[in-house]
């Protein structure tokens, strides 16, 4: 028996597969899901995917704005509009949930990278302080280092050829035709929260002291409290040193609630006020402002502030931003206890 017919259907599998393969990677590219043909003069796709990692390169590449927001979700309810008005500037939201010192480095690098800054803000949280910070770069999500280059490669069209690229470049179809709204505002911001109006006052203090908290006393020596490691501070420290000389540094440790501060007298409590004078003294250095929200206030202890003990409610995101603009402008405390300033301009000489 000839093999001919059996060539000739493995030829024509092999075709058709190898043709549809390039009709979907055909199809991805001219969505451009992940935005890599976004630049100054043509505006980035539209956010369809709530993988923050892979959508704001986009925003950056855009340049739409020249001021950001870099930070965990504990920073995601900054509204840039709110910002723009209080600095005066075009803020982009790329706080990313649950994102790493390192992760969040790598996409303000290339924001600072990308087009001279007006300003930056950087909302710290635990996470920076951690002797682990080099170690545990990446979480469990998805992280495209490919997407967080100066220039997005060609060969990053080849990478989009997977069937996560397809899905979001079909969502990128639908909301051109419009079928679909997309997941995040162009400028990153989003409400990630419950709708305030069902906010349940039992639900989430419940959350907010469920986790357990380091009671054990642990003083310090001196010795020891040099010895921590605090590796991404100097990630801080290079990131505020690409910022032009007449931008806006503005760097705050976000208001968490006091059941997830570490207790007075622990060694969490200890490596907290290391880190923090660490970070003052980038700070002065810098020409930044340093505004610390985590600390025991009238906001932080208040259980109807939030939503577990690290997400609080949008009126005090308001009051976040607020708050920044009176500290850089008088380099004050708040009268009411709400945050204390550690670094300012004036203060430092600049």
């Amino acid at each position: 028996m000839s093999g001919a017919p059996w060539r000739r259907f493995v030829r024509g599998v092999l075709g058709t597969g190898g043709l549809a393969g390039l009709l979907v990677l055909g199809f991805v590219a001219a969505m451009d899901p992940y935005g890599l043909r976004a630049g100054p003069g043509r505006a980035p796709g539209p956010i369809m995917d709530l993988n923050q990692r892979f959508m704001y390169p986009q925003v950056v590449r855009g340049g739409a704005y020249d001021a950001a927001v870099f930070g965990t979700s504990t920073a995601r309810l900054l509204d840039p509009e709110a910002l723009d008005r209080a600095f005066g500037a075009r803020f982009a939201n790329l706080a990313m949930n649950a994102a790493t010192p390192w992760e969040q480095a790598q996409l303000a690098r290339l924001f600072l990278e990308a087009a001279p800054a007006r300003a930056v803000l950087f909302g710290l949280d635990a996470t920076w302080c951690e002797a682990e910070a080099e170690t545990r770069r990446l979480t469990f999500r998805a992280f495209p280092p490919w997407l967080y280059e100066a220039r997005a490669p060609w060969t990053g069209l080849l990478r989009q050829w997977n069937l996560q690229s397809v899905q979001i470049a079909g969502r990128v179809l639908l909301h051109r035709l419009g079928r679909m709204r997309a997941r995040i505002r162009g400028d990153g911001y989003e409400v990630f929260t419950p709708p305030e109006a069902s906010y349940d006052a039992a639900r989430a203090a419940a959350h907010i002291h469920a986790g357990a908290t380091d009671t054990v006393p642990a003083a310090l020596s001196e010795a020891e409290r040099a010895a921590l490691a605090t590796p991404a501070l100097a990630w801080l420290d290079a990131l505020l040193g690409l910022t032009p000389r007449d931008a806006l540094r503005l760097i705050a440790f976000m208001p968490v609630h006091v059941a997830a501060q570490p207790q007075p007298g622990t060694r969490g409590a200890e490596r907290e006020a290391v880190c923090k004078a660490r970070v003052a003294a980038i700070a002065r250095r810098r020409g930044a402002t340093l505004v610390d929200f985590k600390i025991a206030s009238q906001v932080t202890r208040a259980d109807a502030n939030y939503w577990d003990a690290l997400h609080y409610r949008l009126p005090v995101a308001a009051r976040v931003v607020e708050a920044l603009r009176a500290a850089e402008s008088d380099g004050r405390d708040d009268p009411d206890g709400f945050y204390r300033v550690l670094a300012h301009p004036r203060a430092a000489g600049h």
